[in-house]
């Protein structure tokens, strides 16, 4: 395997390594556990689930642009990696004393710990996207981005796996392969599911392990005196131009805006699933794993079209297939499904629910591998790091709305099905800003060479 080779795999790697933490605790295993068993009741646990994650997408917004441009000046991108590796775990961890119906003191401790998680790996994904342009020519960008979100998916596939096979227990005390959890673990305080939080962690610490030894940063020159005083007043200079550049502008308006709707499916559609639908932990992570096998081979073939046509046509498209989803969503619970009346033991709203499983695997993934290719088109090659910074804090700006919206709906209305309302007006909005956005950057930096490996 050549330098080359290495580099582009170890960075697929980490996808593959951080995946967990979206796939089991933000989306499939552990939120659901929490609303459904450790807060007092589903709709407050949706409630304070939605102003925990706006919270810490407001962290995430306030300090990404900020620490890009310090990165970009200082250098050392790895050892910044490290400390949000070591966030990224300590808040997973962490998660295992999410006790059954736990106190108000616990309960805000886990929300306090998944938060320092999110946090960690939101950081880590800043970074880690600031290597992609160097890791090949600006038309194989999108392939190895689309195969690193694909990898990703087959990772929280595997993990997930393991999670219903092995740990996570139903309302009978059971996994899927209807034995109790393994090491002992005691279902009766839900110890299996709550292995969860470990369980990602350690899958994190061995599966970086490529990443580090094989992403090597390209050489740059030596800054480190002045970095952090260099980076502010080129992130504000860089911020003070930004109306300036159009495409740019109105591309991370657009992405700002689909990608909070995107956030807002992830966390809240296992949630809705057990709340709405009564589904218990081992069909939710059913549902995602379905999910996730189609979002891998959807991934991919996005990658491959991102490769031929650009990154605008897929986002498009990804974007509208979950405007579908999210309208069918809204229509279907245990009494109808599109609106329409179905009998009370009727499976069809099951079956409808793996089916938008499947596209929100397909459009999602497809979206976010396509959304960092075009960011790359976007942004300065001299400040790559800044503008991931700057695309984190352009997601993560309003990162509170769609979380703030669902938690504001689902009180006002005292209803699951009516609190995710708002993604479909998100998912619009980002399409029309779209409209501005120039698929191949703006014309000064459409030639600009990459940096060498």
């Amino acid at each position: 395997m050549t330098e080359a080779s290495k580099r582009i795999w170890g960075w697929w790697m980490f996808d593959w390594a951080n995946q967990p933490y979206n796939i089991l605790l933000l989306t499939f295993i552990f939120a659901p556990y929490f609303t459904s068993y450790v807060a007092p009741d589903p709709v407050s646990g949706q409630a304070m689930w939605g102003w925990m994650l706006a919270i810490s997408g407001l962290l995430t917004a306030f300090f990404a642009p900020i620490l890009g441009a310090i990165a970009d000046n200082s250098g050392h991108k790895r050892l910044w990696i490290v400390l949000w590796s070591a966030l990224y775990m300590a808040g997973a961890w962490a998660l295992w004393w999410a006790e059954p119906g736990a106190d108000q003191a616990t309960i805000l401790f886990i929300l306090v710990a998944f938060a320092v998680g999110m946090v960690g790996l939101e950081y880590g994904i800043v970074f880690t996207n600031a290597i992609l342009p160097t890791l090949g020519k600006r038309d194989d960008l999108g392939r190895i981005s689309g195969t690193g979100w694909a990898l990703g998916y087959i990772g929280g596939l595997v993990s997930l796996a393991v999670m219903l096979l092995l740990l996570a227990e139903n309302d009978d005390g059971v996994t899927l392969l209807g034995n109790a959890p393994i090491f002992g673990l005691d279902p009766e305080m839900r110890e299996g599911t709550r292995a969860v939080g470990p369980f990602s962690a350690l899958w994190y610490i061995v599966f970086v392990i490529p990443f580090f030894l094989w992403v090597k940063e390209p050489p740059t020159p030596q800054k480190a005196k002045g970095a952090v005083k260099r980076g502010l007043t080129e992130l504000k200079e860089t911020l003070r131009a930004l109306p300036g550049r159009k495409s740019l502008f109105a591309y991370l308006g657009s992405s700002m805006i689909y990608r909070d709707g995107l956030n807002g499916i992830y966390a809240f559609g296992g949630i809705y699933a057990a709340g709405v639908l009564g589904w218990s932990v081992v069909q939710i992570g059913v549902f995602g794993i379905l999910a996730a096998a189609v979002g891998a081979v959807g991934c991919w073939l996005g990658g491959k079209l991102d490769s031929r046509l650009g990154p605008k046509p897929v986002i498009i498209c990804a974007i509208l297939i979950l405007i579908v989803v999210c309208t069918i969503i809204i229509s279907t619970d245990r009494t109808m499904v599109l609106f329409m009346p179905v009998a009370e033991d009727s499976n069809l709203p099951d079956i409808v629910f793996y089916f938008c499983g499947a596209l929100i695997g397909v459009g999602g993934g497809s979206l976010q591998a396509a959304s960092r290719t075009m960011m790359v088109r976007q942004a300065d090659p001299e400040r790559m790091t800044e503008g991931f910074g700057l695309y984190a804090l352009s997601g993560k700006v309003l990162s509170f709305v769609a979380p703030g919206l669902i938690a504001l709906a689902t009180t006002i209305t005292d209803s699951q099905r009516l609190g995710v309302t708002p993604l479909i007006g998100l998912f619009a909005v980002g399409l029309v800003l779209l409209l501005w956005v120039k698929p191949e950057g703006e014309p000064e930096f459409q030639c600009a060479p990459q940096p060498s490996p």
